[in-house]
């Protein structure tokens, strides 16, 4: 999910940055076909837009969840008009991939987008996605136990560094005079008002 998650936040960049990029520009340079449709193949291999699938369905949910609290005696035929009218606009979902083509297709060059879907495609590339949220989430624990690391030999290597310079440990925001070599740094109080 969290792999997932960040390949739908990369296409909400480079949207982003295609915005950016042509909105003072009248003119943006045309897109051919055979460009497009690359782009789609890579939107499509990456599973680009696959992070807001719930839109529709979630915005369906909450318009029935207000509707029939507002009015329960009209629950049956709340929920028929609002999933009637829902899947008449799942069809505008093709508007949500087109728009993720142009901006893949704006930044991204022809060859470029057919390398990406070619490789996402592959066995390889359907196996990082597959796996990828899986892996994101070992170098997110790795990167936690790394941090937790750096910041304890840190603060020892400054007590150190103190005692040795002026023979006491280090004194100042977020250290204690009681830190020794060895000791890890205390964890900061809560912020007031809140408890841990």
């Amino acid at each position: 999910m969290i792999f997932a998650h960040r390949v739908g936040q990369f296409s909400v960049a480079i949207a982003a940055a295609v915005f950016v990029a042509f909105a003072s520009s009248a003119s943006a340079q045309e897109i051919s076909e055979s460009h497009l449709k690359a782009a789609r193949a890579a939107v499509d291999a990456i599973n680009a837009t696959d992070f807001y699938d719930d839109i529709l369905p979630n915005a369906a949910a909450a318009l029935k969840r207000d509707l029939i609290q507002k009015n329960p005696d009209l629950t049956s035929d709340i929920t028929s008009i609002v999933d009637s009218k829902a899947l008449e606009m799942a069809g505008r979902r093709s508007d949500l991939e087109r728009e993720a083509a142009m901006a893949y297709a704006k930044l991204l060059s022809e060859e470029d987008l057919t390398a990406i879907a070619n490789f996402y495609n592959s066995p390889a590339g359907i196996n990082l996605l597959k796996e990828g949220p899986i892996v994101t989430r070992e170098v997110d624990k790795a990167a936690q136990i790394w941090q937790n690391g750096v910041a304890r030999d840190l603060a020892e290597a400054v007590a150190n560094e103190m005692q040795t310079k002026i023979g006491s440990p280090a004194v100042g925001p977020g250290l204690s005079s009681t830190i020794t070599p060895g000791t890890p740094a205390p964890a900061p109080a809560p912020a007031e008002g809140t408890s841990n």
